[in-house]
């Protein structure tokens, strides 16, 4: 038997993927179907003139042929006017931006292109877990560093600084914040950049909920200085409701993206180019659509916040991002005990906090792409108890 490579040691698959097969058995056991309010990603359509253009495209001459290692040109530029228009920051389309196959892609390449062995990584907690698994798999040792939720869920920079980081290249940041909501403002993200020009990190910032909940979008490239010391990933995931699509970007200096390029390169053979078209109007989408968007995401955020009030937690209401982040106050109980509890007595799935890190332990993670509808049933079942015999619940059920 050949056995695995031994970089795959100590990394598991993806929590979600093996949680949604624990879903999929339970949804095929005979009882109610679960109510899923753990995931990311958004039910919601895209514009109708970006399918309207995916459609059209696909007819193309050339649209099936191998697309451009950098992306077209349309797209590259629709990016580059996006970061103008939006936080009034210039990308120059042809060496500052990289089209990407989702944002997600971003964060191995970056790790691929920068980190030997040996080299260390300060991956937030509570947050993403591919920028830890990325690292592991590049050679490179993450290094926890913790988000406090008495400085707004930001790393104490200053703590930072007295200890030993002469092996550390790369410094994860995520801003509005995955799974806390936390936002970041222009003194931060000055004071960032000032931290790692000191102590020559190269800043990766991770920016796919940038209008989301917010009214106030801002780029690490707003801050002095980031053009030289960062990276930022976007995604059209998140704000367009692209997340199947697979489209992103890298922006930052021509050496960085240049890196980033010779390991992609080799990697795939270009984005669809239907997909690339109609990114490109997506991108050029008004402010009514991310102020629709956002109207939506309020009412079912006021949801999801009556869920943690009949739980006991409390959360934050000026939270940004997707998801809401409810803190744990009974002493006894903890996030992963009290998930499963919901999931298998109610038959409702809510993220425990602890899959982004020890500071979640006492959190649960409710996102914001289902329904208020369904976020109601969720509700009664927990206030209930759910019982899948009781004709009041299945009617609910019937419903969703």
């Amino acid at each position: 038997m050949i056995r695995p490579a031994h970089r795959l040691n100590g990394i598991t698959s993806y929590y979600f993927a093996r949680k949604l097969a624990e879903i999929d058995r339970m949804n095929n056991d005979g009882q109610a179907s679960v109510i899923n309010l753990g995931i990311g990603s958004p039910d919601l359509p895209p514009h109708p003139s970006v399918t309207e253009t995916l459609n059209m495209s696909s007819v193309g001459k050339d649209a099936h042929k191998y697309q451009p290692y950098k992306g077209t040109p349309e797209l590259r530029n629709a990016f580059s006017q996006w970061y103008f228009r939006h936080f009034g920051v210039k990308m120059d389309p042809d060496e500052q931006i990289l089209p990407l196959i989702g944002s997600k892609e971003g964060v191995m390449h970056i790790s691929m292109a920068f980190l030997d062995p040996g080299d260390e990584v300060l991956v937030p907690d509570p947050g993403y877990p591919s920028y830890s698994v990325c690292t592991r798999l590049a050679g490179g040792i993450p290094v926890t560093m913790p988000l406090m939720e008495n400085l707004g869920w930001k790393p104490d920079l200053k703590a930072l600084a007295k200890h030993d980081l002469s092996r550390v290249k790369l410094m994860w940041v995520n801003y509005p914040n995955m799974p806390t909501g936390a936002r970041a403002d222009h003194d931060f993200f000055n004071d960032l950049v000032a931290f790692a020009a000191e102590n020559n990190i190269l800043i990766c910032h991770d920016n796919p909920y940038a209008f989301l909940l917010t009214d106030e979008p801002i780029s690490i490239f707003n801050a002095e200085g980031a053009d030289k010391q960062a990276l930022e990933l976007t995604s059209l995931s998140k704000c367009y409701n692209m997340a199947g699509w697979r489209v992103g970007a890298i922006a930052g200096q021509k050496s960085y993206i240049d890196a980033v390029m010779t390991f992609k390169s080799n990697m795939d053979s270009g984005m669809f180019r239907p997909v690339q078209d109609a990114a490109v109007v997506a991108l050029g989408l008004g402010d009514d659509w991310i102020r629709n968007l956002n109207s939506t995401y309020s009412h079912r955020k006021e949801a999801a916040m009556a869920i943690f009030d009949e739980l006991g937690l409390t959360c934050n209401p000026n939270g940004a991002g997707i998801f809401v982040w409810g803190k744990i106050t009974d002493p006894q109980e903890d996030g992963e005990s009290l998930s499963e509890r919901l999931l298998h007595s109610s038959r409702v799935f809510i993220t425990p906090g602890h899959v982004f890190g020890s500071m979640g332990e006492r959190y649960l993670r409710i996102s914001l792409c289902s329904p208020v509808a369904d976020m109601e049933a969720a509700l009664y079942r927990i206030r209930t108890g759910f019982r899948s015999q009781d004709p009041m619940v299945s009617d609910i059920i019937s419903k969703e």
